[in-house]
């Protein structure tokens, strides 16, 4: 022990010799580091110097602390604190994190796995190693190697409905709802007050339309204060089932959402947010700024009417149906030509001059937390009460074919109706819903734009939505 001691001591000295080079990856604040391409390979190859000698440390000390146990006197004491834990056991993780390196985190992930392989491991080590295997797996996209993971280390400790839970969040994240279900009705019948379980189930069960039936599993799911309930998406779902079902205690929840931290206010409640960002429901071009791309809409709006009806006129299927479950009823079709800040070539063949002169706008055909659509929605359609996901952009709708009376938007406690040629701007980050009434089909454009406060290194490094 005292080598590694002294290596982890000369390894510090190294990486805070290079530290004010390293970039610094936090997601909302992004920095280039400041070095010519010659130091930065320098700087490479320092570190890359050490890794080996990193990692044989890493092993010896897993292996001196099997031979050599220590008296546990808590969960994180095996190895042996939380403390001197993270500086061994995470060692290579938090390295490849400074490296930003998936190799090295791929090795810290085989460590992981190897405390199973020791001679007669604690419960807790073999526990909290596995685990955080699965973590990091998940974190590298291998949903599926996470599963085979947890569900390893469920038949180690099949008693442990607290490994079952996460094993339900993996088949989550797989889109294994089915399964994911199992799970959770397993940890309920052997403890069915668990509060993580609860707010899973009924987030479940909300997924597969079973409204009603999920609203109590959520409510006494977030009730119970359990670690791993107090979640945004929880309050978000349990909200809008509530409306669904014309409980008006949906806005309480929404408020205790918003109190917790959760949502920027009741009406505004997307989980993907940048903070600071001016918020209010409705906007005007000047406002937003973008008066160029407002003005070549509505210059050009029969243009955009006529391609898009000549679409509609195909017998081929590029109108698909709304596939969010946001429909109370009705019938509500969308022609999507930018995806994520992506041109999707095969619609852009139908629609040749509107995708032409959408191009000299990046700021909507860039933005990859939106859509530029076409939608069709049919008499009698009626949208429930839904928010978008994220405060990033604002929506503009560009009215083609509006049917005299009875079809209308309310964004917050404002509603609003289409008009012919004229653009419409909203956050859809804030609470909106729509009826369409007319005896008529309503046909709008919808173009999303980045938020106008959003830096340009933001735009560039926001992740799609």
């Amino acid at each position: 022990l005292p080598s590694i001691k002294t290596f982890f001591l000369s390894f510090r000295v190294n990486l805070k010799k290079h530290s004010k080079h390293l970039m610094n990856f936090s997601e909302n604040t992004p920095r280039v580091p400041e070095l010519n391409m010659e130091k930065h390979r320098q700087v490479q190859l320092d570190i890359e110097h050490v890794i080996p000698f990193f990692s044989s440390a890493v092993e010896r000390l897993l292996q001196g602390l099997m031979l050599f146990p220590v008296p546990c006197i808590n969960l994180y004491f095996c190895m042996p604190t939380t403390k001197t834990r993270n500086s061994f056991e995470q060692s290579e993780d938090d390295l490849a994190e400074k490296m930003r390196s998936n190799e090295i985190l791929q090795r810290a992930i085989d460590t992981y796995g190897k405390v199973v392989d020791m001679s007669n491991p604690t419960a807790d080590l073999v526990k909290l190693a596995i685990r955080r295997q699965a973590n990091r797996q998940q974190f590298l996209g291998h949903i599926k190697r996470s599963v085979m993971t947890l569900k390893k280390l469920v038949s180690l400790y099949p008693d442990d409905f607290s490994i079952k839970n996460e094993l339900g969040v993996s088949y989550l994240l797989m889109g294994d709802n089915n399964n994911a279900k199992k799970v959770y009705e397993e940890v309920l019948a052997i403890a069915p007050n668990d509060g993580f379980a609860k707010v899973h189930y009924g987030f479940i069960l909300k997924a597969t339309n079973q409204i009603a039936e999920s609203i109590p599993y959520l409510k006494e799911g977030l009730m119970s204060g359990d670690p791993g309930t107090d979640d945004g998406r929880f309050y978000f779902h349990l909200g809008d089932a509530l409306q669904r079902v014309g409980d008006q205690d949906a806005y309480t929840w929404y408020e205790l959402g918003h109190k917790r931290g959760h949502f920027a206010s009741v009406w505004q409640r997307s989980l993907y947010n940048v903070n600071g960002l001016k918020a209010q429901p409705w906007w005007t071009a000047k406002e937003i700024g973008y008066t160029d791309l407002v003005k070549a809409l509505e210059r050009n709006w029969k243009l955009i009417r006529d391609e898009g009806l000549a679409v509609m006129d195909k017998e081929r299927g590029f109108f698909l149906p709304e596939d969010e479950n946001l429909r109370e009823k009705g019938e509500w079709g969308q022609f999507t030509t930018w995806q994520q800040g992506r041109r999707i070539d095969n619609s852009c063949k139908q629609v040749p001059k509107t995708c032409a002169l959408l191009e000299r706008f990046p700021e909507s055909t860039g933005c990859k937390r939106g859509q530029i659509k076409y939608s069709i929605m049919q008499p009698g359609t009626h949208v429930w009460p839904h928010t978008g996901p994220t405060n990033c952009r604002l929506r503009m709708h560009l009215g083609l074919v509006i049917p005299k009376q009875g079809c209308r938007i309310r964004c917050a406690n404002d509603t609003r109706e289409w008009k012919e040629g004229k653009v419409i701007i909203f956050d859809d980050s804030f609470e909106h819903e729509v009826w369409q009434d007319a005896d008529s089909y309503r046909l709008i454009f919808i173009v999303d734009v980045w938020h106008p406060e959003l830096t340009a290194q933001q735009r560039r490094t926001l992740s799609p939505i």
